[in-house]
């Protein structure tokens, strides 16, 4: 028996990674009546990246992210490098391919500055997603990296997270081949020793599962680690799941509170009808995604999470937030 089962599930709700996104809602409340203006948009907030209409059946898909001011601090070349996984995995996981990025990158040290675009460029070369642009602050009192991506995908192929139905199994799947990245606690990195197609392969796979329609929704997990990231899939499908501890994919050498707040440099949750389960965890398996059933989806709007016989609430969306709303 887990002894501090209790705080595996207190930490889950207190980690920073999950907390932070609560500011999301003031920002999408903002936005809630104009953001569809040119009438074009197919999926927005709430999604790993936005959809937009651009004809022939295809959508061009939209996604940002900003770099961690203390990762930015520790390793400015792992700064540069993460900011280009994670925009790739963002696209990826909604069954898209990536096309371009562009950045803004703010720092006076021009150290500072040969760091981040030296990890930027490993990154480029080993996921083949070139950096187009962007914009430069030279004057600026701090450093800070962000990177903006552009992908492509079918209209009819785009996963969503916002589309997890009551009964699909949950699949939690992670590339366990890695370590924590040193200096860091929450980084697990299991691309940087790896071949350009060994991490492309990962994120083509993505996009079979979509074009195949595998999958209900997915995302990819990021800062909220794995079960934060599918308690953000949950509240904007307004669905519940009930999953087992045991059955999520971990390293043996890593203790439970850590392994759930990690980011991995590889790592997707989904939901889909059981009968396509088999298949799509062979799939990832293929391109070394350690792939996993971990539960089942419920109309009830809780995350609950078991050990042996012992179940707990890790959210309960009738009172909690992550993100604050919904994708539907």
């Amino acid at each position: 028996m887990i002894t501090d089962f209790n705080e595996i599930v207190e930490s889950i709700r207190t980690f920073k990674g999950v907390t932070r996104k609560h500011s999301i809602a003031d920002v999408q409340k903002k936005l809630d009546d104009v953001f569809n203006i040119s009438g074009d948009v197919h999926l927005a907030f709430g999604d790993d990246a936005a959809a937009i209409n651009i004809g022939n059946n295809q959508l061009m898909l939209l996604a940002t992210d900003g770099i961690w001011g203390a990762l930015m601090n520790l390793n400015p070349w792992w700064a540069g490098y993460c900011s280009v996984l994670v925009n790739v995995n963002d696209i990826a996981a909604m069954g898209g391919l990536p096309v371009g990025m562009t950045n803004v990158l703010s720092s006076s040290n021009p150290d500072t500055v040969d760091e981040i675009m030296d990890g930027i460029k490993e990154g480029v070369k080993k996921f083949g997603v070139p950096m187009v642009g962007g914009h430069t602050h030279p004057d600026t009192p701090y450093d800070a990296l962000d990177v903006a991506i552009s992908g492509i995908v079918d209209k009819d192929s785009v996963i969503p997270s916002s589309n997890a139905q009551a009964g699909d199994d949950v699949i939690i799947a992670i590339d366990l081949d890695g370590s924590i990245y040193p200096g860091t606690e929450i980084n697990w990195d299991s691309t940087s020793d790896k071949t350009p197609k060994y991490v492309q392969d990962q994120i083509k796979v993505m996009n079979t599962i979509g074009k195949k329609h595998l999958v209900h929704a997915a995302k990819d997990i990021s800062n909220p680690g794995a079960v934060g990231t599918l308690g953000m899939l949950l509240e904007a499908s307004e669905m519940g799941a009930a999953i087992d501890l045991d059955m999520i994919p971990k390293p043996d050498d890593v203790d439970w509170i850590s392994w759930l707040k990690m980011y991995p440099g590889s790592a997707f949750v989904m939901t889909l009808d059981p009968e396509n389960t088999d298949e799509t965890i062979s799939m990832l398996e293929k391109t070394h995604i350690n792939a996993a059933c971990v539960g089942s989806v419920t109309e009830e709007p809780k995350l609950t999470l078991q050990h042996e016989n012992e179940k707990k609430t890790v959210f309960d969306f009738s009172s909690d937030i992550i993100m604050g709303f919904s994708g539907k």
